[in-house]
């Protein structure tokens, strides 16, 4: 494959759009062609977003976008005390958690498919790696695209798309601070600065955050440093520089999940959520240290046409460690517990893995019409580069095993940890067109089209070459929306995506690598309406085709046959009354394994999928008292198969459903001229012990949901 040519494109692209106005604004002066002013978009007062970046290629009204978007607003964090995206993704019964152990990063499933970490997660539309938790103190709002977006990324998994829309300077002054503690004594506090110079050409967000971590298991004990700065600089009237840039430093003792127990491979009951398995004297922490920088560039060309330039690179340098649960030594088997809670116990390490991505981007849009159709065009290429440097794990057996209902102590000589080596090199180069054209009134056609070239190359630990991958992948997207009237949308979708591959199981070959990238499909018709000015309702009907990827009876791991999803999605949000703000989401799925020729799993339910899960939340404020609000959230899962290997899919294993209510209030006051809002939450109120994973990464756990947790805050803004 050659690269060269296709990195002369971008750049002859990035000089045209960037130097060479003329050819689409010749008749345009500074006067009557600028660029309209930076605000910083809010959401309105009931917090609920109306429009996303994420649906396509610039931000766009949610109604209008043919596809089931989701979005938790800068205002929704602060009322809800949410601190990850962990805690985000709970209101939308479309995303679980999918091995998101406590100490690790934030890892998802959208519509039943584990999100990749390596490509399905965005800040402003760039690929970011999810491999470390993503910090929230800088992010204006969390964006959710259910179901396929070749069109938009190219590569990523069929689940979905997390985007971080990062905070930008304000207009006006803004000096905000918060402190909370929480569990079992976490101490956290964060400020927030923005604003410009009195030119109002420059521009200034500056985040920083602190935290002393007690998790509610305890020994999973951690610290956190975060700063970040966002600038604007308006460098004519038609043209903006922006820029970003954060770090963050996280170190936190992770905790593992469960295994089954026994031959009978039974689900272990009599275990808390508070349950520590990682607690050794000789536990080392996981430590994580994370850069990004991004840039762009924003020039407007006339009144109908405009060019961005974007950049970014993420890089994160980790040392992992973890004392490991796993097998039972009495039988020698690598997984699953003895059947007296037995375990075999190990010195897991590696340090200093360092994986980055760096992404770019040119795109041009305009509008223009052609007889009586209008168009909304966008054109563009994009490029990532991809490196993963890390070791083979140091696998040390404890002197002893441990149990899971009795602490016990065990010795380890900690060993040199293995040397590093570059194991992976991605480039991806990518050329895309997609047009919105107004056929009338009522009807729109979305039509686009992205062409993608994966170049993978991925090495063993001694730098031979394992797998080479070198593929070309056309990825057509196509959507018809009626609007019979202004407040209601109707939509049909065909999108074909492209997974990135499976990652290799550790105990097979080639463990960590990854399969080759395999093009997934979807149809999805929706309908979108506000019923009143405010209350907003949707509902997505969909299904999605990829490749079966799993651990067969001889333990191999293979592509077999077709993972199929069908589901219904139901949301609705608004403000029901004047006092009264409601949100609701519902997800209906059926997943299942289709055409394996493999009689333990053919036709069988996919692992860590429930059936049916919804979301309510309501936030009241009292009218006698309209500086006091109350909100609930109420969420419920239905069973879940746990199915890691085709044997235990074969045994049918199911996960208890559960309920899970979180209650919380506000009272906002002044204290002299400081605008003050205290916040008092308890979630989990009824201390329900439930497993919330039932994952099959890293060979199959189930990990615990968090029991009762209170937390208590204070905001001041200056």
């Amino acid at each position: 494959m050659s690269v060269l040519p296709f990195r002369h494109k971008l750049i002859v692209l990035a000089v045209a759009c960037a130097l060479s106005p003329a050819a689409f604004a010749q008749q345009a002066d500074s006067s009557d062609n600028v660029l309209p002013t930076v605000v910083v978009t809010s959401a309105p007062a009931d917090g609920i977003a109306r429009n996303a970046a994420i649906g396509g290629f610039s931000e766009a009204p949610l109604r209008e976008t043919p596809a089931s978007i989701s979005v938790v607003t800068h205002e929704q964090m602060q009322e809800r005390s949410i601190r990850t995206a962990t805690d985000a993704v709970k209101y939308d019964a479309s995303v679980q958690n999918s091995y998101n152990a406590v100490g690790l990063s934030d890892w998802f499933a959208i519509r039943g498919f584990t999100l990749d970490m390596g490509s399905n997660y965005r800040k402003d539309g760039m690929v970011i790696l999810a491999h470390s938790a993503i910090p929230m103190e800088n992010k204006e709002r969390f964006e959710i695209l259910k179901g396929l977006a070749g069109l938009q990324a190219g590569v990523a998994s069929s689940g979905g798309i997390l985007n971080y829309v990062t905070k930008r300077p304000t207009d006006e002054p803004l000096r905000s601070a918060t402190f909370e503690v929480r569990e079992r004594g976490t101490v956290y506090g964060a400020v927030d600065l923005g604003g410009r110079t009195e030119d109002k050409r420059f521009g200034y967000r500056i985040n920083a955050a602190a935290e002393d971590i007690k998790s509610y298991v305890h020994g999973s004990d951690g610290n956190r440093r975060f700063v970040s700065g966002a600038f604007d600089w308006r460098l004519s009237p038609r043209a903006l520089l922006s820029i970003d840039m954060d770090y963050q430093h996280k170190s936190q003792l992770t905790v593992p999940g469960f295994q089954l127990l026994g031959d009978d491979h039974v689900i272990p009951t009599g275990v808390s959520g508070k349950t520590m398995l990682n607690n050794q004297s000789w536990s080392l922490p996981v430590t994580d240290d994370t850069n990004n920088l991004g840039i762009k560039f924003e020039y407007e060309l006339n009144d109908n046409w405009r060019t961005t330039l974007q950049a970014n690179r993420f890089e994160l340098r980790r040392d992992d460690a973890v004392a490991l649960a796993s097998g039972c030594p009495a039988t020698n088997a690598p997984v699953g517990y003895c059947a007296n809670g037995d375990f075999g116990l190990y010195d897991l390490r590696r340090d200093n893995d360092k994986r980055t991505v760096t992404t770019a981007q040119a795109l041009l849009q305009g509008r223009f019409a052609t007889g009586g159709v209008r168009h909304d065009l966008t054109t563009g290429i994009s490029t990532l580069s991809r490196r993963d440097n890390f070791a083979e794990y140091l696998f040390t057996p404890a002197d002893g095993p441990g149990n899971i209902w009795s602490g016990v102590q065990r010795g380890v000589t900690l060993l040199p940890t293995e040397p590093v080596a570059l194991r992976r090199k991605d480039e991806e180069r990518s050329v895309f067109v997609q047009d919105v054209l107004t056929l009338n009134e009522q009807f729109k056609l979305h039509a686009g089209v992205r062409y993608t070239e994966v170049d993978r190359v991925q090495f063993d630990a001694s730098g031979t070459e394992i797998r080479n991958t070198d593929k070309g992948f056309v990825l057509p997207n196509v959507a018809l929306v009626y609007s019979p009237r202004a407040d209601l949308s109707l939509y049909a979708t065909y999108a074909q995506g492209l997974e990135p591959g499976g990652e290799v199981p550790a105990g097979n070959p080639n463990a960590e690598s990854v399969l080759d990238p395999n093009k997934s499909k979807q149809v999805e018709i929706g309908i979108k309406t506000d019923l009143t000015p405010d209350i907003s309702v949707a509902a997505a009907l969909f299904q999605i085709k990829r490749d079966n990827e799993y651990l067969n009876p001889t333990g191999m791991y293979v592509v077999a046959g077709k993972q199929v999803h069908r589901g219904l999605e139901l949301s609705a949000q608004g403000r029901a009354t004047r006092n009264l703000l409601m949100g609701a989401s519902f997800t209906a799925l059926q997943a299942k394994m289709e055409g394996t020729g493999d009689a333990n799993v053919e036709g069988k339910r996919v692992g860590n999928v429930p059936r049916f899960k919804s979301a309510v939340f309501a936030d009241y404020t009292l009218p006698q008292l309209p500086a006091l609000g109350l909100n609930a959230t109420w969420i419920y899962s239905s069973s879940k198969v746990f199915a890691p290997n085709s044997e235990i899919a074969a045994l049918n294993k199911r996960v208890d459903g559960y309920h899970v209510l979180n209650l919380g209030a506000r009272y906002r006051t002044k204290f002299g001229d400081t605008a003050t809002t205290l916040r008092f939450g308890v979630d989990n109120v009824f201390d329900k012990f439930y497993w919330g994973d039932a994952a099959n990464a890293f060979g199959g756990y189930l990990i615990p949901g968090a029991p009762r947790v209170f937390r208590l805050s204070a905001q001041f803004d200056f």
